[in-house]
């Protein structure tokens, strides 16, 4: 709406140009009675002169603006990483133009009246903004990324009790084993038997100290990378935050928000008006 005014500004400034040139040359040469066909034609070349300097003037201010204000919106356009695309056929369509130019009617009307609470008069569809696909794409991305963080988060942590609880069992049979090599040695029995079966405990024992060594380097490896994919998933859950409230900022910011806002803001005071009114007519509990 402030680049119709602006519009409508530059317009009305150009047609008044154009008049006071065609005022000048009846106040500056009109001054006779009668003229020759060279004196007429040497008027009109010189009106068509001015007239046409003027019009192209304001013609290229106004091309010159265009592209400004294009500017500005690929530029706000490019924060938000956003690929706009313009369609110079529509430029041409006879029935936007009309409903641009209602709209400018009717703007320009309830601007010189007073507010109204009629909210049937026409006004333009808003544009479809396209700008919200990679904002979605991106939240669509970042949920995936989070579901697969959460299940590889589920089975290290089922990993690791596995690996606890292995680590118990392991401990669990290296007492037992301690406790058979202490009542063997308090039994009688013969010097061989017992070497034997001291080399097959302290065997036995190595093997257990080995595993549970494995079992402990595991469980310190899956503890670390727990870690790590508990920090990559508050994360992307942060991100994943961050990108849903941008995407419901520049919802805020869209024409379609902030008409649909107004809309329900007329309703709900036609709403308050009716209940007044209806009030003077309900009798008293």
């Amino acid at each position: 709406m402030g680049y119709l005014r602006f519009a409508r500004f530059r317009r009305g400034l150009c047609l008044r140009t154009v008049d006071s040139c065609f005022q000048e040359l009846k106040d500056s040469r009109l001054v006779e009675e009668t003229f020759t066909v060279d004196e007429v034609v040497e008027m009109l070349d010189g009106l068509q002169r001015v007239v046409h300097g003027e019009v192209e003037s304001e013609l290229i201010h106004s091309t010159y603006t265009n592209v400004l204000l294009l500017r500005q919106l690929f530029s706000q356009a490019e924060k938000w990483y956003l690929k706009l695309q313009t369609d110079v056929s529509d430029l041409e369509n006879r029935e936007l133009l009309e409903q641009v130019a209602e709209f400018e009617k009717s703007e320009c009307t309830s601007a010189n009246k007073k507010p109204s609470t009629d909210l049937t008069k026409p006004k333009l569809a808003p544009l479809n903004e396209g700008g919200s696909e990679l904002l979605n794409k991106r939240v669509a991305c970042l949920q995936e990324e989070n579901e697969k963080l959460k299940a590889r988060l589920k089975t290290i942590e089922t990993q690791a009790t596995a690996a606890l609880e292995e680590k118990s069992k392991l401990e669990k049979s290296l007492k037992d084993l301690q406790a058979i090599q202490g009542d063997q040695k308090v039994n009688v029995i013969k010097f061989q038997d017992i070497a034997e079966l001291e080399n097959k405990v302290a065997a036995l024992k190595s093997q257990f100290e080995k595993t549970l060594n494995d079992a402990t380097e595991n469980q310190k490896f899956m503890e670390e990378d727990l870690v790590t994919t508990k920090h990559d998933l508050l994360r992307v859950q942060d991100q994943l935050s961050t990108a849903q409230k941008e995407l419901e900022k520049k919802f805020q910011q869209t024409a379609a928000y902030r008409t649909m806002k107004e809309i329900l803001s007329k309703k709900n005071e036609q709403i308050k008006e009716l209940r007044k009114k209806l009030s003077k007519y309900e009798p008293e509990d």
